[in-house]
């Protein structure tokens, strides 16, 4: 286990932001966690946990230990009548985990394709697309105690999932290293086409019984076409949540606004998208210095031409005093912000 001293961080963090870490360790096993946890390094500086650095926007150098987990491996570890239970590391990509249980009909992440990031990330953030998030699929957990040491195991139940949330963000934000995750799969999939264009893409495939690897497909070809490749132009994904709020406040809206979409969800909340209303106040395209808005997916900042991180969030801020004035809403953002 190497520590390495002033480290570009350039090249783990998809907005491809020219930062350095005072120090950065890269871990490939639970052994050198526990390695870590007793240096001076790790007792003397602040820290910060990363995958590929897919979720998160640096608005300066990190003054203080930068930490990569990079446990690797995917296996079945066990099986009842309906379910394989798949473990993988938490430095695995996701993308290679979908493609992997893709590939042996193991049903229920093949809407999550192509979400950029790693295993070990996706549980804090609860990822989701396409009407799934992995809450849906997620079995339990392994992480690393940083604080007194030893492994812990986390139940689904546990880890206090919610939109783009988990307990993994709140009460437990960087105390603990994900080291490993294990996802219960369908050996008889049940395919979730209703969401977005799915079900149109799949019908261009002219297939009589469409299959996950076509769901995947499908989801894959929506993605590319929708969203910008961060390896090419720098990006997080989306850079809000959409909000959820009380049906009272959509129906109040929806007088002004008759157009806008919403989505029902429990307990009299409506969950509306906030590329609608960031592309009606006409953001589409707008820049701040080197930062801007996608110009086909308004949820999506980018990395224009060199901006830092300031620039990037003065941006995402004009966009939040606007929404807010405009549907006396607050949108939060889903990257984090450091």
């Amino acid at each position: 286990m190497d520590i390495f001293n002033d480290y570009s961080l350039q090249k783990l963090n998809t907005f491809g932001l020219n930062v350095t870490a005072k120090h950065f360790v890269e871990l490939s096993s639970v052994e050198q966690i526990a390695e870590l946890i007793k240096s001076n390094v790790f007792q003397n500086e602040d820290h910060l946990i990363i995958g590929d650095g897919s979720n998160i926007l640096f608005t300066k150098d990190f003054n203080g230990l930068v930490i990569k987990a990079n446990i690797t491996g995917i296996h079945v570890v066990k099986e009842d009548k309906n379910s394989f239970f798949v473990k993988a590391g938490a430095g695995v990509e996701w993308q290679d985990l979908v493609m992997s249980c893709v590939k042996a009909n193991f049903g229920g992440i093949e809407n999550l394709s192509l979400i950029p990031g790693t295993v070990g990330a996706a549980p804090i953030q609860n990822i989701g697309a396409y009407g799934v998030e992995l809450k849906n699929s997620m079995e339990a957990l392994e992480a690393y105690d940083l604080q007194n040491g030893g492994k812990r195991y986390f139940l689904n139940r546990e880890c206090n999932f919610g939109y783009r949330d988990s307990i993994f963000k709140n009460e437990l934000k960087d105390k603990f290293i994900i080291t490993n995750v294990v996802f219960r799969l369908s050996k008889i999939p049940t395919l979730n086409t209703e969401y977005g264009k799915i079900q149109e893409v799949l019908n261009t495939f002219e297939k009589k019984d469409p299959t996950i690897q076509d769901v995947s497909n499908a989801i894959v070809k929506i993605r590319q076409e929708k969203l910008p490749d961060p390896k090419k132009i720098g990006n997080a994904g989306s850079f809000f949540k959409n909000p959820i709020v009380p049906y009272e406040l959509l129906n109040a809206l929806k007088k002004s606004f008759p157009d806008m979409p919403s989505f029902d969800q429990p307990e009299n909340y409506v969950k509306i998208p906030a590329a609608w209303l960031i592309d009606k106040c006409n953001f589409k395209g707008m820049t701040y210095n080197g930062a801007a808005v996608h110009s086909d997916q308004p949820l999506v900042l980018i990395n224009k031409e060199n901006a830092n991180g300031q620039d990037i969030v003065h941006l995402s801020q004009l966009i939040q005093q606007k929404i807010k004035n405009e549907f006396g809403i607050l949108l939060e953002t889903e990257v984090r912000i450091i």
